[in-house]
């Protein structure tokens, strides 16, 4: 059986001249049975055509979405952005909802799935909200530091089969207003979003927290790559 190829977009360092995954993201997809694809950020007619060869996709963790993405002024409390790096992702979100592939976001690549969708974002958790909850842990990121609720109506209830899950935390923005097309999957304690996914599609998820770190020892972290593997099919 031809193993599903998930194309997975990269961070770009400050210069956009070298590109960069960190090695858990394919070694995550390796491991549920997939074959990753790194996709650089090349021409909108390049990228279309290098998705073409792509059964699903995932969008990592990086940089931050730009606001005038969502329609803000950037804060000062915003951190970097990478323009290049919002216009391919948007386009392959875009080229992904065309063709119904399978998508996963983590991190950053559930904040650029819901702005792709028309939602909005919080540019800075600690001067916005206010709130005491960690969700920006020092390493190692394979430790989990809060809590989130599952939605038990939601796909990720299913591959989790529980209403609360340990999670890691690395991110400073987060869902403020969820797409009209989206729907909360998670939440942890503060209320923040912590987990989306769209109902009209095949299979579209996106989480706040790094399953990347833990796949190799968390069985419900395995489940989210194994699940967008086996959607492919």
């Amino acid at each position: 059986m031809k193993k599903p190829v998930i194309g997975l977009t990269p961070s770009l360092d400050s210069d956009h001249h070298t590109m960069q995954a960190r090695l858990h993201y394919p070694q995550a997809i390796e491991a549920a049975g997939g074959i990753p694809l790194l996709l650089p950020p090349l021409s909108p007619d390049t990228v279309r055509e290098a998705s073409r060869v792509c059964d699903g996709l995932l969008f990592t963790g990086g940089v931050d979405v730009h606001p005038s993405r969502y329609g803000e002024e950037m804060l000062a409390a915003c951190g970097e952005v990478c323009p290049q790096r919002d216009e391919m992702e948007l386009s392959l979100l875009r080229l992904a909802l065309e063709r119904d592939l399978p998508v996963l976001g983590i991190c950053r690549g559930i904040q650029l799935i819901n702005v792709g969708l028309g939602g909005t974002l919080w540019q800075d958790l600690p001067s916005q909200t206010g709130s005491p909850l960690c969700h920006s842990q020092r390493p190692p990121f394979d430790m989990t530091v809060h809590t989130v609720r599952i939605e038990e109506a939601s796909p990720l209830f299913s591959l989790l089969g529980t209403h609360e899950y340990a999670v890691n935390s690395t991110h400073h923005q987060a869902v403020r207003d969820c797409a009209p097309s989206l729907r909360a999957a998670a939440r942890s304690s503060d209320g923040i979003i912590e987990a989306v996914w769209r109902p009209e599609s095949r299979f579209l998820l996106g989480v706040q927290w790094h399953p990347e770190f833990r796949f190799a020892s968390d069985k419900g972290a395995a489940a989210l790559f194994s699940a967008l593997v086996r959607s492919c099919g």
